[in-house]
């Protein structure tokens, strides 16, 4: 078997995906391979996913990373949810939050009976019964208490904000520490074996490189997947139509918010994420509807401080590559697609992407049946993050601008016209194949959109409406008992996390 096995493995680009590559892979696979990363300190990095979602807790643990000295590291944040400002309509305020909505009863889930209070005109909201929704509106953060497990403290689901530069030179360091070989330069040429494959990279200095495997982490020009392997690409910017970004760092202002604020705009939407040393901004939008001049303004007349930098203008077209993996070649993280960052999913698909490849390693032999499963489950997962991101967009009663009736007109497909048809009909919501979402992050986007639903699962009738008043009311006490009893958010960052103040260059 050793003489099947895989000996080189070359990695191209550095920046989030490529260090997470090289992290995962020296760290996670057998020794015996040979780590080689190659990116050039002349092409930019994208670096704004800056936001994640908790699945990135497990890649660290994983890793073996300690949680606070990886924050202090990357002048990190902690984040429990998104913050959805007028999406379902203008004026409209609603938090995605991590976790659960209340406790699922034995036979049907507890939002199936705040779902019938709420028809009847005898519960409001969903944020009192999500302490993750609760706490960020509140400023408030804590880590989960194991010690109280029938608390809803006992398994808290969080995430980070942090300053992906920092973070790809965090990994780096831990790579290069575990063999992996950093390797400066532009690659001018890419060698291919007669069957089509990848036999070595030229360098611009002359020097060719060999592999046996390689990892595209190149970024949306996909230098290896699509410039050498042609292997095409699915667009749905018919479905989500923005293909913009402009970004600019501002200064810090006010307390440090443990969420992601999303707010919709007339063409797009303007994320804000904090970190400790600056906020992270960015105005996402459509150049059909709107010019970047027009973009830019809006999103400069938003800041909540100084800007840190000039505004970067972002192009990129939503999809994926037809496959992620083309004989020797897997395309990992914007190589492989793009989804804008409504979700904050980019960094949990570098992570799903390199756990699966790590499931399915190959040797020397590449079977195809391994590659057809990888690459069926990848373009699944697309799928139904597109579905989620698209959710978004569809379901609103803004029509303010031809950007926004174009969304409300718009087909969807198929399988998520079923989800909004079942929710609409009985509150019923359908998580189908291990998708990334639980039922309360549809239900909380769903219903935060203006979505609601004509009937509840009967199953609640079972017991009394005075007895399920007492229960929703009960289940916001301990909630809000719990939130209380937090420290606020910049507390335990001081206790715990903070980072020593970065040097500017004068």
């Amino acid at each position: 078997m050793t003489e099947h096995r895989i000996k080189q493995i070359v990695i191209v680009g550095g920046g989030t995906a490529g260090w997470m590559s090289a992290a995962a892979l020296s760290q996670l696979l057998p020794v015996g391979h040979g780590y080689r990363l190659i990116e050039s300190d002349q092409i930019s990095t994208i670096g704004v996913g800056e936001a994640t979602i908790p699945s990135i807790r497990n890649f660290n643990l994983h890793l073996g990373i300690d949680e606070n000295d990886f924050i202090r590291a990357t002048q990190g944040t902690f984040k429990l949810g998104i913050e959805f400002v007028n999406w379902g309509r203008q004026g409209s305020n609603y938090i995605h939050g991590f976790g659960a909505v209340g406790r699922d009863q034995p036979t049907a889930n507890f939002f199936h009976y705040w779902l019938k209070m709420h028809q009847a005109g005898q519960a409001g909201s969903l944020e009192p019964y999500a302490i993750n929704s609760m706490a960020a509106r509140l400023g408030k953060f804590s880590r989960g208490r194991p010690d109280l497990p029938n608390s809803p403290l006992a398994d808290l689901s969080y995430a980070f904000h942090f300053d992906a530069g920092l973070y790809a030179r965090y990994l780096r360091g831990y790579s290069e520490a575990r063999g992996v070989r950093r390797t400066e330069g532009r690659i001018v040429e890419t060698v291919l074996h007669p069957d089509g494959s990848i036999a070595a990279l030229r360098m611009e200095n002359g020097e060719r490189i060999d592999g046996d495997f390689f990892i595209d982490c190149s970024g949306m020009v996909g230098l290896l997947i699509e410039q050498a392997l042609h292997t095409g690409f699915d667009d749905w910017s018919h479905w989500l139509p923005c293909d913009r970004a402009i970004a600019v760092p501002c200064e810090s202002h006010g307390p440090l918010a443990p969420l992601t604020r999303s707010t919709a705009h007339t063409a797009g939407w303007q994320w804000r994420i904090p970190l400790q040393h600056r906020t992270g901004n960015g105005h996402v939008f459509s150049s059909k509807f709107m010019s970047a001049d027009e973009a830019q303004a809006i999103l400069m007349n938003n800041l909540d401080g100084q800007p840190l930098a000039e505004a970067r203008l972002l192009k990129f077209t939503t999809g994926k590559r037809k496959r992620a993996w083309n004989k020797n070649c897997v395309a990992i993280g914007l190589s492989g697609g793009f989804m804008e960052p409504l979700e904050s999913t980019s960094i949990h698909m570098v992570k799903t992407a390199l756990m699966r490849l790590i499931s399915f390693f190959p040797d020397r032999g590449f079977d195809q049946v391994d590659i057809d499963t990888f690459n069926r489950l990848c373009d699944k997962e697309y799928e139904q993050i597109r579905d989620f991101l698209i959710l978004h967009y569809k379901v609103s009663a803004r029509d303010d601008s031809a950007f926004w009736r174009y969304c409300r007109d718009m087909d969807v497909p198929l399988n998520l016209r079923r989800k909004l048809d079942l929710y609409a009909s009985h509150g019923r919501i359908l998580r189908e194949n291990e998708e990334l979402f639980p039922e309360d992050s549809w239900l909380q986007v769903m219903h935060g959109q203006g979505l609601r639903a004509r009937g509840y699962n009967p199953v609640v009738d079972q017991r009394a409406p005075d007895e399920i008043a007492d229960f929703l009311q009960g289940t916001q006490a301990v909630i809000r008992k719990c939130v209380d009893a937090m420290d606020s958010h910049e507390q335990f960052i001081k206790a715990n996390c903070q980072a020593a103040p970065l040097r500017r260059a004068a």
